[in-house]
């Protein structure tokens, strides 16, 4: 056995990191799938038909006091929230999910189709993975973990969110991170990382090390839906996390 498969095995992702096949999709499956798309048609075609009004700003939005929101407040206001066109073209928004006074806080890039139709994020393959990456380091979803997104809305074309649609969903995260007062910060993917950073470069260049984030210390390190596509780095990520419970371990005895 080499030592990447080491790594993997020592990490609970081995040999969970091949995709298995697609299952033959049952009659409720099927008819399940079919509604999301026809949501999502009608979605597309009110945008084209200007029949959902989009607001430009935060502040016309009734976000202006959006660094005193409590919970009910920021659930609400991301659940009503047409601040642009993304919403239009998704079935729900995904706020996040777990402990609301977690020390760990995992935050993604946005919602794919499957986090679309069930409302959570990290779910599908790359929410098996993280929950095995979770696992790993002696954590739970759910338990003393938050997961969230900078963009609480899906695109359907599966891009990445646009500079205007980070910009309007941001205060959402920064209003989440405010609540949550975590301990350490993981930023799963490039997105993640130089927008809670402000600053540019690649994620080769912003992991390994840890980053401050208003005093509290950020790691970023890769998305599981990247190492699904790149394998390659999965030994990084597996650094990455023993960082991070290494930082957090540093914080505890001082």
């Amino acid at each position: 056995m080499n030592r990447e498969e080491l790594i993997l095995r020592e990490l609970h992702l081995y040999p969970l990191w091949k995709r298995r096949e697609q299952a033959v999709p049952d009659a409720v499956t099927v008819a399940a799938k079919k509604t999301t798309m026809l949501k999502i048609e009608n979605a597309e075609n009110k945008i084209q038909e200007n029949e959902i009004p989009v607001s430009k700003t935060p502040e016309s939005k009734n976000l202006t006091d959006i660094h005193s929101f409590d919970w009910p407040q920021l659930k609400s206001a991301v659940k009503n929230c047409t601040a642009c066109a993304l919403r239009a073209g998704c079935t729900q928004t995904v706020l996040g999910v777990g402990a609301e006074r977690a020390d760990w806080l995992f935050v993604g890039e946005a919602s794919g189709i499957e986090e679309d139709a069930q409302g959570e994020p990290f779910v599908g393959q790359a929410g098996v993975l993280l929950n095995n990456m979770l696992t790993a380091i002696k954590l739970k979803r759910g338990t003393n973990v938050y997961l969230t997104n900078v963009v609480k809305c899906r695109s359907f074309e599966n891009r990445t969110p646009a500079p205007d649609e980070i910009s309007q969903c941001l205060p959402y995260l920064e209003r989440q991170i405010a609540l949550i007062r975590p301990k350490l910060i993981v930023a799963l993917g490039q997105v993640a990382s130089t927008t809670l950073l402000v600053r540019e470069g690649s994620l080769a260049s912003l992991r390994g090390e840890v980053h401050d984030y208003h005093g509290i210390p950020l790691i970023a390190t890769y998305h599981p839906a990247h190492l699904l596509r790149a394998p390659q780095n999965k030994a990084h990520a597996w650094q990455d996390l023993r960082l991070a419970v290494a930082t957090m371990q540093s914080r505890a005895v001082s």
